[in-house]
């Protein structure tokens, strides 16, 4: 594994019963770039992000994390453990807690931390990032718009300080200008603190202007892969994927 690669996926396959939902997945994600992973629903996309997080078990292959193995047919890290790494998935849907507070919801995120300086000094970073979610931190968490909750679902997130950020639909279900502004958002989070981003998302063309690197996933393998900005041009990705 090169030095400069945080995320590394060989050979994986997942099974559930006797369908196999992934096969022979191989990736590499380079630190400090954002990575896409495009394809249409049911590709088999969220799999591999719960892979990747141990929230469902592989059936081979192998997961390593800045060079060292966190999964594989032998053994199998925690999620505690991954998330502990550094490791973070923003999942798909948000999955808040609509009946604890926007504060709360983001205390949470930083269950793992013990110093309370720790934890304060990273809200102001959060609020920084989301004024909005200042503004209503003592406000239910379910009284929040689809976008202000993929924002404190991402802010969640950011309180453990991830070095990998994984993000699964970040911009379903939600208007034009909050996609907009969220992608505004994950593109700070790169550059200005250095976040290694992994993006599922089936607005293939947001996805591939947003990254660096972009694979494509059809039932369950992977097709194509190369520079975002070449599989933009590529006829079968437009074509299948960006309308063309």
């Amino acid at each position: 594994m090169k030095q400069n690669n945080i995320l590394e996926i060989e050979k994986l396959e997942v099974q559930y019963g006797v369908i196999k939902v992934l096969k022979k997945i191989d990736i590499t994600v380079r630190e400090g770039e954002i990575v896409c992973l495009i394809g249409a629903n049911g590709a088999g996309k969220s799999t591999l992000l719960k892979a990747i997080t141990g929230l469902i078990p592989i059936s081979s292959g192998s997961i390593s994390y800045k060079g060292e193995t966190i999964i594989d047919e032998k053994k199998a890290l925690s999620t505690d453990k991954i998330t502990a790494l550094g490791i973070l998935l923003v999942p798909e849907g948000r999955q808040i807690f609509g009946d604890m507070t926007v504060l709360e919801n983001l205390e949470l995120g930083a269950f793992l931390k013990k110093d309370r300086r720790y934890i304060k000094g990273k809200l102001e970073e959060i609020f920084v990032y989301f004024p909005i979610l200042k503004d209503r931190r003592n406000q239910k968490a379910s009284s929040l718009s689809g976008g202000e909750q993929q924002m404190l679902a991402v802010g969640r997130a950011l309180m453990s300080s991830p070095t990998l950020l994984l993000m699964d639909e970040p911009g379903l279900g939600l208007a034009p200008m909050v996609i907009k502004e969220i992608f505004e958002i994950i593109h700070r989070i790169n550059k200005d603190d250095g976040i290694t981003i992994f993006l599922v998302e089936q607005n293939a063309r947001l996805a591939l202007k947003a990254s660096q690197h972009g694979y494509v996933m059809e039932t369950g393998r992977i097709v194509l892969h190369d520079k975002s900005e070449r599989l933009i041009q590529d006829p079968i990705v437009k074509k299948a994927y960006l309308g063309e």
